[in-house]
């Protein structure tokens, strides 16, 4: 009999050669059978495609026993999720709890009832199948909320930008070159995804300066400048917020973003390691791309000069390990300006 490739499979592990023959016998018509007398071939077949979508596993076996198997089925990654029934005979002692915490999800016993058996392959092998469609519905979800806060928190950094003759563009390539930073720096993914997400927000505070001196064409006069460097101190009380890690974050960089490594900085003249690193992470990316871009007062600067200011400049305004990791990851940096080189 020919297999049907769109039945569901099932692993039968049983050190039984008669128990394997009847109970393939009765579930081959229904289900893509595969068969194990071991427990170390059960755990190789399980691993292998396709995976079975339910396991029937014995508990006495010889050599590695049902309980043990299961352990280490529910113990390694890609296994884990598969449903376990186990098998047992009527007049052997279990412990039926122990099996439950291990992660099975039912037991059968022998001799075995094809109806009831089949009964309950069906009802395991449904839900399962149902929880991960849930799983992944949820997933999509789950993702479609990330991407939607993430837009609203790039439109929200645009705005902040767009009165100062800035794009979507620097947004993203900033942001971007703060990812790679990060990555580099050590970051685990999620700090990684949370300053990528946060990032954007730096500069929200210029919604808050006057527009004859953000559009201002020439040098700012020290008074000018004044009012400028409270764009930090504004984006930190807009952002302000308890009990949410992403505006606490976003709060942290529009703070400490114009902050130098020698305490030129402002608005507090923080010093070296006194910086979050997450601001001082956010000063390279905002400055390269600020150097490279056109302005009112400044034409744009090639890449390879920002790049050099950034590493001359080196424990000076900025980390001097960022600036090192920056500049190891040049070839990284210039491929995301390409990408996102148009309407800068």
């Amino acid at each position: 009999m020919t297999a049907n490739p769109n039945l569901w499979t099932l692993l039968v592990v049983d050190d039984s050669p008669e128990n394997l023959s009847f109970l393939t016998q009765i579930l081959m018509e229904n289900y893509r059978v595969k068969v194990a007398t071991n427990g170390p071939k059960a755990l190789s077949i399980a691993e292998s495609e396709p995976q079975p979508d339910l396991i029937l596993l014995d508990i006495v076996m010889p050599e590695m026993d049902g309980f043990t198997v299961c352990r280490r089925l529910k113990a390694n990654p890609k296994t884990k999720e598969i449903p376990i029934i186990f098998i047992t005979a009527k007049d052997e002692t279990v412990d039926e709890a122990l099996g439950f915490r291990l992660g099975a999800v039912d037991y059968v016993t022998k001799p075995f009832s094809p109806y009831i058996l089949k009964a309950r392959i069906k009802t395991h092998i449904t839900l399962h199948h149902q929880n991960k469609i849930l799983e992944q519905k949820v997933k999509e979800r789950t993702q479609e909320v990330y991407e939607t806060r993430l837009k609203i928190i790039q439109k929200l950094g645009i705005a902040a930008e767009y009165r100062d003759h800035e794009t979507g563009m620097h947004i993203l390539r900033m942001s971007h070159i703060c990812r790679i930073l990060g990555q580099k720096y050590g970051f685990d993914n999620r700090k990684v995804e949370l300053l990528f997400q946060t990032a954007p927000m730096h500069d929200v505070g210029k919604i808050g300066i006057p527009d004859h001196i953000l559009l201002k064409k020439g040098k700012l006069t020290f008074g000018e400048f004044k009012i400028m460097q409270q764009h930090t101190i504004i984006g930190a009380k807009i952002l302000e917020a308890e009990n949410n890690e992403i505006l606490q974050e976003a709060q942290k960089i529009a703070i400490s973003h114009h902050e130098r490594w020698d305490g030129s900085g402002y608005p507090y003249h923080l010093k070296s390691t006194q910086i979050p690193i997450e601001g001082r992470i956010v000063a390279i990316a905002d400055v390269f791309d600020a150097l490279i871009s056109k302005r009112p007062y400044k034409e744009a600067w090639p890449p390879e000069a920002a790049l050099e200011h950034i590493y001359q400049n080196r424990g000076r305004f900025f980390d001097p390990d960022l600036a090192e990791i920056f500049y190891q990851n040049k070839n990284t940096i210039f491929n995301i300006l390409d990408e996102f080189r148009h309407a800068s």
